[in-house]
């Protein structure tokens, strides 16, 4: 079955970085369409960031471009969010998604952004 399994989340100071994972079982990883999401306490989900299966195309929600960097080690089946400048709003669960016959979400992990 497919699995999706998120991890290096903390505590980090403004300014500071992280790089998240998620590693990913049960489908065809090199050729998915994977994606970060965001969820801040009382806010909806948000999308991040994707990276399409093959090339390796990269997109970004504008708030996060220029610190976020999404990539993927197919022979890992691993995603990667880098992120640096870390800024309080960055704050919240972090989830990687993808997307088969309908969508697969992991349990997320949680990245809090304070002094």
């Amino acid at each position: 079955q497919v699995q999706l399994v998120e991890s290096g989340g903390g505590l980090v100071q403004p300014g500071g970085s992280l790089r998240l994972s998620c590693a990913a079982s049960g489908f065809t990883f090199s050729i998915s369409f994977m994606s970060w999401y965001r969820q801040a306490p009382g806010k909806e989900r948000e999308f991040v960031a994707t990276i399409s299966g093959g090339e390796g195309r990269t997109n970004y929600v504008d708030s996060v471009k220029g610190r976020f960097t999404i990539s993927r080690d197919n022979a890992k089946n691993t995603m990667y969010l880098q992120m640096n400048s870390l800024k309080p709003e960055d704050t919240a669960v972090y989830y990687c998604t993808v997307n088969l016959r309908r969508n697969y979400w992991g349990q997320g992990t949680q990245v809090t952004v304070s002094s």
